[in-house]
């Protein structure tokens, strides 16, 4: 039995007349009366009495018909499912990230995603960059933000692309005396308790006091910014941490540059190599939007695993 089958059966419960309803189909009256002898055989009963007024359902016919009328429905909700699905627009989407990244860019990101695909369920997580990579490979997430790339065995399975670049800065009270300075230097900082996350400390701060490895060994450690700027602004500490906390809007704490200017690890946005996903697509399409200097990095890193054709597919959409 076959979807045609049903649609015979409907037209013909519908026009009541062989002729009309062949027409109706698009084809000649002989094929149609043999189609559905056919389909009534295959039943095992008779589906319609054929009289001389008309051609109507038997009782068998209008069980038969309801279910047909359903079963035609359902295929055609079905191939707009499958569409919806090969789109990207429907799906599950896991993001894995670490705090800062919710200053800029994720909130254009995911807010425009949001926006764009609203039935894909889209579930959210802050975690530290060591964390979510290990999320990541371990197919917990799907995607992951995280500062610099991730490491480790496995990392050679994942496409990174950066999103974002920062430097450091220092956050203080109004009241402490770097309040209303435009800088300070790495020296300064060492004479004063400090805040920071723990992921910087056992990273790349190190690099910035390098001339006394002992200056983080006392330090406060803060899971994110907001903690940070706060902790800062109780006069526990300088904190220290990216540009982008100056986006925090509060009217209690000052930034200041540290000198030398040092470049922090790039954001990075993180996925496995063999996710052929359409939602991931239809994201990374966004993310092209949102991060235009991303762009061509991440066309030159997708063009260089499997699922290339499906990605460029996928962005090539937006």
């Amino acid at each position: 039995m076959e979807a045609r089958h049903l649609r015979y059966a409907l037209a013909l419960a519908e026009h009541q007349h062989f002729g009309r309803a062949a027409a109706s189909l698009g084809i000649a009256q002989p094929p149609l009366s043999t189609q559905i002898a056919a389909l009534e055989r295959e039943v095992g009963e008779r589906l319609f009495d054929r009289t001389s007024r008309g051609v109507f359902p038997t009782a068998a016919g209008d069980a038969f018909l309801a279910r047909a009328r359903n079963a035609l429905s359902e295929m055609s909700l079905a191939r707009v499912d499958a569409g919806r699905a090969a789109r990207g627009e429907t799906g599950r989407l896991r993001i894995g990230f670490i705090g800062s990244a919710l200053l800029a860019p994720l909130p254009g990101v995911i807010g425009r995603f949001r926006r764009t695909h609203r039935e894909v369920r889209l579930t959210t997580q802050e975690l530290d960059t060591p964390t979510a990579s290990a999320a990541l490979l371990a197919g917990e997430l799907d995607v992951a933000v995280g500062r610099g790339g991730p490491r480790g065995a496995g990392a050679e399975d994942l496409v990174t692309v950066p999103i974002g670049a920062d430097h450091l800065v220092a956050v203080v009270s109004v009241a402490h005396p770097f309040a209303g300075r435009q800088s300070v230097d790495a020296g300064q900082l060492a004479q004063e308790p400090l805040v920071v996350s723990p992921d910087a400390a056992a990273s790349y701060l190190r690099q910035v006091f390098e001339f006394d490895p002992t200056v983080l060994d006392g330090a406060a450690l803060a899971r994110d910014i907001h903690t940070i700027a706060g902790l800062a602004a109780c006069c526990a500490g300088v904190g220290l941490g990216p540009n982008r906390m100056r986006l925090i809007a509060r009217n209690d704490i000052w930034f200041c540059d540290v000198e030398p200017r040092f470049r922090l690890p790039d954001l990075q946005m993180s996925f496995r190599a063999d996710d052929s996903s359409p939602v991931l697509a239809a994201f990374l399409s966004v993310v092209r939007q949102n991060c235009p200097d991303v762009g061509t990095r991440l066309d030159d890193l997708l063009a260089r695993h499997p699922a290339a054709t499906e990605w460029q597919r996928g962005l090539g959409a937006s």
